[in-house]
């Protein structure tokens, strides 16, 4: 649609301030089973203009409210009363998670409309097995996917809420400060379900920098030093960590953990339903996150064909979200846009080609790395390859069960296979601090495994009759390489990681057949 195509080409620094105020508009409401939705918009309207609303369910009813206007929020906060402390005692914090109970609910539920609810979360992967099974294509299925496991609007608003509603605790600290989403829940390759990671940001406070330079004197603020930046982001973490905690509604589980390489705090956020991290600004993780908002918004099959590799990764346990030495979500990515550097013609361009349609507002220099690249999209010429994404899954498994790793990196930066600069099982260049291995944890039996997994899908989609399983209602296409290959037989499995033989999989095939012919005829007789 135009409306699509016109928010698709918004920069990403106008999107997240767009986001974030819209945030700074908005309340969260924990609504009663029985709710008449007409009664609760009277009220709120009392306050002001309700621009948008939505409902969703997590531990009961809740809707999202967008006022017009900021100021409608605190005249809400003047009219709402504080819980009555019989049974508990209340930490006065005073936020914007606001309860809303009917006084005699008996007689209200003469005309009741059923609620819309919001998902939150994707269908789980047998359910999508079955909807693939229905699409006439791989294309078409892969779509599929995208749509079932992309992040809604709805579910982008509660990301920047929840972190809207952390920065009202860090402003009564640090008044300029501002937390921001980054990484999945801004880069437009987020799946439903997955964490918020948030950063608290005082880089607005350089502003007041630039203020005093003018004139014979210089003034400045009396501030606290340190010995070192990382022990001034613990403190702060720690303090803010410990607020959360102890005055947080809906804040649980609470954990600092402040001697990892990148200090955090972890925390469930009951009222949102996610589990958020929280960091002190990170430039470099922020530049990344706008460097795949941009792979993203540039083409359709960007988008399409990660979340595809993604979900195939995760159904055969090759990504985890525990840490370890599996292959990571983000080197995963990386590896599918390296692969669409390498299409002829290219599908997206190097970084290199994006630094060099860099403007001069889009300079920057983060700790001596150059982490420019150009922000309008409309800059960015539209590629000429016309590939369809049935062809362009199968050659992704082709092209990865093939690679020489033992010899060659990824560098997006070139989009070139580089000589590795050491020994790592597998070596990711970080695009914006070139010393750095993206995939640094991966050893050398999860990258094996990775390959056979490849290799094993792109002979399966070769060899595969379409027709003659579609009339079999077995599943087929992308729904094939759903399914666990191993799933009765670690025997076989250990076989095909040492070299594919095709009987193997032939019998392999056969014993998934048989197992799934009962659970798809019941897919597709629907």
């Amino acid at each position: 649609t135009d409306a699509e195509v016109s928010t698709r080409k918004k920069t990403f620094a106008e999107v997240q301030t767009e986001r974030l105020d819209q945030a700074e508009r908005t309340v969260l409401i924990k609504c009663p089973s029985r709710l008449n939705e007409k009664k609760l918009l009277q009220y709120l309207a009392s306050h002001g203009n309700v621009k948008s609303h939505f409902f969703f369910e997590n531990r009961g009813i809740n809707a999202l409210i967008e006022f017009s206007e900021k100021s409608s929020i605190a005249s809400l906060q003047d009219a709402v009363g504080i819980p009555s402390a019989s049974e508990h005692h209340v930490v006065p914090f005073k936020s914007r998670l606001f309860t809303f109970t009917l006084k005699n609910p008996v007689s209200q539920h003469i005309e009741e409309t059923p609620l819309h609810f919001s998902p939150q979360s994707h269908i789980p992967v047998k359910d999508l097995i079955e909807k693939l099974c229905l699409a006439d294509s791989i294309s078409s299925q892969m779509y599929i996917l995208l749509n079932e496991y992309q992040l809604t609007e709805e579910n982008i608003r509660l990301r920047f809420l929840a972190c809207s509603l952390v920065q009202d605790f860090a402003r009564a600290y640090f008044p300029d400060s501002t937390v921001k989403p980054f990484g999945s829940s801004v880069n437009t390759f987020g799946k439903l379900g997955s964490d918020v990671d948030m950063f608290l940001d005082f880089r607005d406070t350089g502003k007041h920098a630039t203020k005093m330079k003018k004139g014979p004197f210089e003034m400045e603020y009396q501030m606290k030093r340190l010995p070192s930046e990382r022990l001034a982001t613990q403190r702060i973490l720690s303090v803010i960590g410990d607020c959360l905690d102890n005055f947080g509604p809906g804040c649980a589980n609470v954990q600092k953990i402040l001697n990892a390489r990148c200090p955090l705090v972890k925390f469930s956020h009951q009222p949102t339903g996610f589990q958020c991290d929280l960091s002190v600004s990170n430039s470099i993780a922020i530049r990344s996150s706008e460097l795949l908002y941009i792979y993203g918004c540039l083409d359709s099959r960007v988008r399409a064909l990660t979340f595809t590799i993604r979900c195939w990764a995760r159904v055969h346990g090759l990504t985890n979200s525990a840490p370890g030495t599996w292959i990571t979500n983000f080197s995963l990515t990386m590896m599918v846009m390296f692969f669409l550097q390498r299409r002829l013609p290219p599908i997206i361009p190097t970084l290199d080609q994006l630094k060099e349609l860099a403007g001069e507002k889009d300079k920057h220099i983060i700790g001596g790395s150059d982490c420019s690249f150009v922000s309008d999209l409309r800059k960015i010429k539209p590629t000429k390859n016309t590939e369809t994404l049935d062809v362009l899954l199968g050659e992704f498994f082709e092209y990865f069960g093939n690679f020489d790793f033992r010899k060659n990196s990824i560098n997006l930066r070139k989009g070139k296979e580089v000589n590795k600069p050491e020994s790592s099982p597998l070596y990711i260049w970080n695009p914006f601090e070139q010393d750095l291995n993206i995939s640094k944890n991966v050893n050398q039996p999860q990258l094996e495994k990775f390959i056979a997994m490849a290799r094993e899908s792109a002979w399966i989609l070769q060899k595969e009759d379409k027709t003659q399983q579609m009339i079999n209602k077995e599943p087929w296409g992308l729904a094939a390489l759903l399914i666990p290959f191993g799933k009765n037989n670690s025997r076989k499995m250990k076989n095909r990681m040492k070299g594919i033989g095709s009987e193997t999989i032939r019998s392999l095939l056969d014993s998934l057949k048989l197992n799934n012919a009962s659970s798809q005829q019941k897919a597709v007789g629907k």
